[in-house]
């Protein structure tokens, strides 16, 4: 099957690193995984970070424009001529004005993941890109929810529809599961690059730096280190970007026990896992965060706040501790008591990984997706001929 593949918000190939670039990568390799031919459709990005509707109206006329073109060129190209269309990650700010389009004038299915919408974003400064979202949806065959929380948010402004449904997000296991078992190789390797002490407990942090919700993230962080300075650990940060400067201040108290990295290649990230003790990240504003995915992947306990969407892919109690004040404070106890308590660590690090072995590896991935595709094309092909949106319930 040929697969049109869309990403409003980031096309797959981007050149900055992000949570929803890899997810979309991931599924980009799912369908290959799979035996199909996923191609790039369209890099136009759509994302208004402001709320300008006269921007978001110009990027809905390209959008039409740009299924126009797509269309003629595979009429023109029928050997390029998509089997099923893709769009990942599409909501109020970055929504698909393009793919719905061309399923429909080519009459193949339209699939979507990782949709989210905020019924408070129907009138004011995203309001022509809540449309498009509620647009694109109601000509969908299927709206893949990566999180309980989105689906709920789905159902809340949609109403109940077997469209609906929930896919967890996934990784490739594989390299996280090689790296956890050279782990005493990787932290001697990252001892000897670093100059750390191996007989200090390693702490490992792996975010963007950017402001807001990851700078509030940060400096939680950072606040809750400075009051284990009575202990003995270092923290690895690995991540760059534009609030490095307040990232670096937040940590200056207790500066001796930082290693800032950088941003580092996606295929060093399993070994410095598995190297670490404890991975730390509050997770304010997280979807679900793909790092507590990789630390659990490698063995590494997690702690974070209970927040957002983070108790979708870390368990209290089943691969880390959840906070639930948001405070250093409570932060700080958390981390104390894990590192206090290496029986427990090498615990939570051995459930977390059954965990996602079981709910978020690309064997459990792969198998729902190829299910769903089956079902998809079974009820085309008994609709043939039908076009048009179908109306959720209660629209």
């Amino acid at each position: 099957m040929r697969v049109a593949f869309y990403a409003p918000m980031k096309p797959p190939d981007h050149p900055i690193p992000s949570g929803d670039r890899q997810m979309a990568r991931a599924f980009f390799d799912l369908f290959a995984g799979l035996g199909h031919r996923p191609e790039i459709a369209c890099r136009l990005r759509t994302f208004d970070a402001i709320g300008d509707g006269d921007r978001q109206r110009r990027l809905e006329r390209l959008g039409e424009r740009a299924a126009r073109l797509l269309v003629a060129r595979f009429g023109r190209d029928p050997a390029h001529r998509p089997d099923l269309w893709f769009s990942y990650h599409l909501y109020d700010r970055a929504p698909d004005p393009i793919g719905w389009r061309v399923a429909e004038l080519l009459d193949i299915p339209y699939l979507v993941a990782e949709a989210s919408l905020a019924a408070s974003r129907a009138v004011g400064p995203w309001a022509v890109g809540h449309a498009l979202c509620l647009e694109a949806l109601a000509r969908s065959d299927a709206v893949l929810a990566l999180t309980r929380r989105d689906l709920a948010g789905l159902r809340q402004s949609l109403g109940t529809d077997p469209r609906l449904l929930h896919f967890p997000p996934f990784l490739d296991l594989a390299p996280f599961a090689a790296a956890h078992a050279a782990r005493q190789h990787h932290r001697a390797a990252t001892a000897a690059a670093h100059g750390v002490d191996p007989a200090r407990p390693w702490l490992l942090s792996v975010a963007m730096m950017r402001r807001r919700h990851k700078l509030a993230s940060y400096r939680l962080l950072a606040s809750a280190l400075e009051a284990l300075r009575d202990l003995s650990w270092h923290l690895f940060v690995v991540g760059d970007g534009d609030a490095q400067a307040a990232v670096r201040s937040a940590f200056a108290p207790v500066a001796s026990c930082v290693t800032f990295t950088g941003a580092l290649p996606s295929s060093a990230l399993p070994a410095l896992y598995a190297a670490c003790d404890l991975y730390l990240w509050p997770g304010f504003g997280e979807a679900f965060g793909m790092s507590y995915l990789e630390a659990q992947a490698a063995g590494l306990p997690v702690v974070a706040l209970a927040t957002d969407g983070v108790p979708e892919v870390v368990g209290d109690g089943e691969g880390g501790r959840l906070v639930r004040a948001p405070m250093p404070a409570a932060f700080a106890d958390a981390v104390r008591a894990l590192l206090a308590d290496p029986a427990a660590r090498i615990e939570l690090g051995e459930r977390g990984q059954q965990r996602v072995r079981r709910d978020h590896g690309t064997d459990a991935a792969a198998s729902r997706l190829a299910q769903l595709l089956e079902a998809v094309t079974e009820a085309r092909h008994r609709s043939a001929g039908e076009r048009g949106p179908r109306p959720w319930p209660g629209s």
